[in-house]
């Protein structure tokens, strides 16, 4: 193969060098990577790995503090309302506010929930935002309820919180305070305890008390007899003496989480608590 020749400056013919070539190339290639080494503008951006996200802890409750002859709202389904009860106003919620010195306001309808309507009234939402806004309570109780276990879970959680989010709304300078489900029937249904578990988180979310019947034993083999009445016409209800054991059980439960020394709480009346 015959390469092309150049003339020297002296007139003297030589080959042309192609490692020359290759060389200025490589100190191109050099010179190009220096100068974005030292414009760090230029270069892309270093990627890191995602922060971890902390998971928020559920709010620690203040002491429940309510003033003399309190004006308090118990909110609920059947229970509260008094059914099986001789008369609905001996039902826990009456006799509570008459033993620890209450101005009550029961409100109560048979059959409801958060999900389900009941025989009276709508669900738990549409109750809630049919409430008097002028009552300013110092203190609402919202229990319940075993009658969403049926359409459990979906849209529960949901459900619970527009409620909540209503109530708070509502009564914004009121101290809330959630009772859980009692068990109507022994052993606890699978949705009862879940549902109780359910609401007893998203409670600790927003920093309200929870009460639990179900974890702390209320019902139990041993009085499950005395304070359910199993006929026809109770349905699984309290008795008459039923609600009056539930309303000292939320007479002791009310002075526990208010930090009173006097009256403790009891502890589960059947040992461990009453899970499926």
């Amino acid at each position: 193969m015959i390469y092309p020749l150049s003339m020297h400056a002296h007139g003297r013919l030589r080959a042309r060098r192609p490692w020359l070539v290759l060389a200025g190339a490589v100190l191109v290639v050099a010179a190009v990577a220096t100068v974005g080494f030292l414009r760090p503008w230029s270069a892309p951006a270093a990627t890191t790995a995602p922060a971890a996200v902390a998971q928020s802890a559920p709010l620690a409750p203040a002491a429940l503090a309510l003033p003399e002859s309190p004006r308090v709202l118990v909110f609920g389904d059947s229970w509260v309302y008094g059914s099986a009860a001789i008369e609905p106003t001996l039902g826990f919620a009456y006799v509570a506010g008459a033993d620890l010195g209450w101005d009550v306001v029961v409100d109560g309808v048979r059959g409801s929930g958060y999900l389900k309507p009941g025989l009276d009234g709508p669900a738990y939402g549409e109750r809630i935002a049919a409430l008097d806004p002028t009552l300013d309570p110092d203190l609402v109780i919202i229990e319940g309820s075993i009658n969403d276990r049926r359409l459990y879970p979906a849209g529960y959680r949901e459900a619970v919180t527009a409620a909540w989010d209503a109530l708070a709304a509502t009564y914004p300078d009121a101290a809330i305070v959630v009772l859980g489900p009692s068990p109507q029937v022994l052993p606890v249904q699978k949705a009862t305890a879940r549902i109780d578990r359910d609401l007893a988180e998203l409670a600790g979310d927003r920093g309200w008390w929870y009460i639990s019947p179900v974890t702390d034993g209320w019902i139990t083999d041993a009085n499950y007899a005395t304070v359910i009445d199993t006929s026809e016409l109770g349905r699984n209800h309290p008795s008459t003496e039923g609600h009056a054991y539930l309303a000292e059980r939320l007479g002791k439960a009310l002075a526990a989480i208010s930090g009173e020394t006097g009256i403790v709480a009891d502890a589960p009346l059947g040992g461990d608590p009453l899970l499926p």
